[in-house]
């Protein structure tokens, strides 16, 4: 019965391969992949037919078996489009994987010498050992492949998954075959139907494929190539172990033990040398790639590295990016210093020097030139850079060359580079890449130092800006003392106006002194928060004060705002200067406060000369503005600018000839928060 299963199956295999192949080759597209792919189809086919027709442990089956899988790779590796990848390891991983499917068949070839039971059966199970290792290795391609593959491109994707069941099924054969002491027949008819339907599956995905190339990326070829030695690697060992439990005799176990450990030992040691890896780095992208670098994968670590910010500062981020290009262990930044260079941040670079560099400025300046030590060192480099290079450079061995960073035409510094763990000449891709990264570098650079000047400059704007504010409110105090000075004249002899006059004199030092924190950058008073301020109580503190200059009348009734207390002494004390400055001497000034509707609302109202509507809505809020001759034109301005600072409004109502009402308007604040 299973025998008949075996026969019928794999005749249908063969029908549906070979229909398949003939249908192909009745449309030839003269394309390599399409006679790759129908040479596949036939040799399918044909060992199809050599299952039904003698067996699948037939000499001759197993060759056609290898013909088949070698042909498929062949299909598969065609599927790549080479002149895109620009390179020769995706090639040179299936030249690999080819030779482990032709080490299979030698082992099939070498099971017709007469030799005895033990031999026999270490060439059978060696055999097995390369068929699952040519499976697991195919199977590995065909996931590379899948990646690959478009999503759109549906065609594609069903001969990827045909090829995945194909080696599938031999791989489940094998490793049964392998684990079992006889061959299993049921497996082997069960791959007969299966097969069929992988030829199904391919019927269906040539109706739907359009272009029959792919192209695989560098990582993916490195991936492919890095697996399939992988395992390689551990099939050896298994026939390895193999060997030894057939030929070793009573010291197997043993034998068997020391080849596990040694070469996981091994595996171990080469992955974890650094020295190695670079150089199998610089050995694969020599020999298997037409390109030393991977530019898309290189320029996107590149700016990784540079954009995402962390705790190391930009300039060794900076460094650390060049320096990774290469596969340079450090590197030091050196920045402008006049007209020189002098060492600035570092990245792994230790024992900087001091001093400037003034020749090896003037030779990067004048031109993107890389420069490279070792020549420099050995006589080999123009006499003009052989005499800008500093000694120290010169005797320090690490140092590989020095790379400049330009933009804009300026020279933002130059990055010295540590030797490569691997050393090298610096060939046209290495100068290539560190020039235009050397640009890149800068312009982060530039934008950085710009940046930090701006932030200066803001400072310093700040800093001007509270300095006019607090020129205005000296000039207010110097008012209110030429006031006290002029009435001294008059009233020295009055005890009351004595009193009055320390009184004055000591609330003028105490506002200099709050005037003069105001202008650190420390100050925290635009960070304090807003408390319960008794309007009353303020507004008349501020009256008592200016009623030695000018008539003013307070009313206010119990009003508690959420606000800052100094700053809203400050702002009434803008207004009411401005007030008394507008009003006749005869004409008092009242100040009005009230709660309406949770807001508390204060009045600054003068009968002064008022002013226009044009000038209320263009000039009055405007900083620098004034038609005071002896004004600063920031009263105003600052006023309206701490009332928003604490959620307030100001407004302001005036007429030519009869006034003016500035109306400040607060959150009102509740008995609760007073009390707090």
């Amino acid at each position: 019965m299973v025998a008949a299963l075996i026969l019928w199956g794999h005749a249908l295999a063969a029908f549906v391969f070979a229909a398949l192949a003939l249908a192909q080759l009745r449309r030839p597209r003269g394309q390599w992949p399409h006679r790759a792919f129908v040479t596949a189809l036939l040799l399918t086919a044909l060992w199809a037919l050599a299952v039904a027709g003698i067996d699948a442990r037939d000499v001759s089956t197993r060759l056609a078996e290898s013909a088949r899988n070698i042909a498929w790779l062949g299909f598969m590796l065609a599927l790549v489009r080479r002149d895109r990848t620009g390179n020769v390891a995706i090639g040179a991983v299936y030249i690999v994987v080819m030779g482990v499917v032709a080490a299979g068949a030698v082992f099939a070839i070498a099971g017709l010498v007469k030799t005895d039971d033990e031999a026999f059966r270490a060439i059978d199970s060696a055999r097995l050992v390369f068929r699952m290792m040519a499976a697991v290795s195919a199977l590995v391609l065909v996931h590379h492949l899948h990646q690959a593959a478009p999503a759109t491109r549906g065609g594609i994707r069903l001969v990827v998954i045909a090829l995945a069941a194909l080696w599938s099924i031999d791989l489940l054969v094998f490793t049964t075959g392998y684990l079992q002491t006889g061959w299993p027949q049921g497996l082997i008819a069960m791959r007969g139907f299966a097969m069929a339907g992988v030829g199904l599956l391919l019927i269906v995905a040539v109706h739907r494929s359009g272009d029959w190339t792919l192209s695989l990326s560098r990582p993916i070829a490195v991936r492919a190539l890095s697996t399939v030695v992988l395992v390689v690697y551990a099939g050896l060992t298994a026939l390895a172990t193999n060997l030894a439990d057939s030929y070793a005799g009573d010291y197997a176990r043993i034998v068997q033990t020391a080849i596990v450990f040694g070469a996981t030992t091994a595996l171990i040691t080469l992955l974890s040398t650094p020295w190695l890896r670079a150089w199998t780095k610089v050995k694969v992208a020599k020999h298997l790639f037409r390109h030393r670098y991977d530019y898309r994968a290189e320029w996107q670590r590149f700016t990784a590295t540079l954009g995402t910010p962390g705790d190391d500062p930009l300039a060794e981020r900076v460094v650390k990016a060049v320096a990774d290009l290469t596969d340079s262990p450090g590197g030091l930044l050196l920045v402008p210093d006049g007209a020189g260079l002098s060492p600035g941040p570092a990245w792994n670079w230790t024992d900087p020097p001091h001093g400037r560099d003034e020749p090896l400025a003037h030779h990067l300046a004048d031109g993107i030139r890389i420069v490279e030590l070792d020549r420099v060192r050995a006589g080999q480099a123009p006499a003009d850079e052989i005499a800008s290079v500093p000694g120290w450079l010169i005797d320090r061995h690490d140092a590989w060359a020095i790379v400049p960073l330009v933009h804009g035409g300026s020279l933002i510094g130059a990055i010295v580079l540590a030797r490569p763990p691997v050393d090298r000449a610096l060939d046209w891709e290495d100068f290539d890449l560190l020039r235009v990264a050397g640009r890149q570098a800068a312009s982060y650079l530039a934008e950085d130092r710009a940046h930090s000047a701006l932030a200066d400059a803001a400072r310093f704007d700040e800093f001007n800006r509270r300095f006019a504010f607090i020129l205005h409110d000296i000039k207010n105090l110097v008012s209110q003392l030429t006031l006290v000075a002029r009435n001294a004249e008059r009233h020295a002899d009055n005890p009351d106006f004595r009193a009055d006059m320390v009184a004055t004199l000591k609330d003028s030092s105490d506002r200099m002194t709050t005037l003069l924190g105001r202008l650190s950058h420390h100050s925290g008073t635009r960070d304090e928060p807003l408390t319960a301020v008794d309007v009353a109580e303020l507004i008349e503190r501020v009256a008592q004060r200016r009623r030695a200059q000018h008539a003013i009348v307070a009313t206010a009734g119990p009003a508690l705002a959420r606000a800052h207390a100094a700053r809203l002494e400050q702002v009434l004390g803008h207004l009411v200067q401005n007030g008394i400055e507008a009003s006749a001497p005869d004409a008092p000034l009242r100040i009005i406060a009230e709660t309406r509707d949770g807001h508390v609302v204060i009045d600054v109202v003068d009968h002064g000369c008022g002013m226009s509507p044009a000038f209320v809505r263009d000039q009055l809020f405007r900083p620098f503005v004034s038609t005071k001759p002896a004004g600063f034109g920031v009263g105003a301005f600052e006023a309206r600018q701490l009332v928003g600072a604490m959620g307030g409004t100001l407004t302001v109502d005036s007429r030519e000839g009869e006034g003016t009402r500035f109306r400040i308007v607060l959150p009102a604040a509740d008995a609760l928060e007073a009390a707090a």
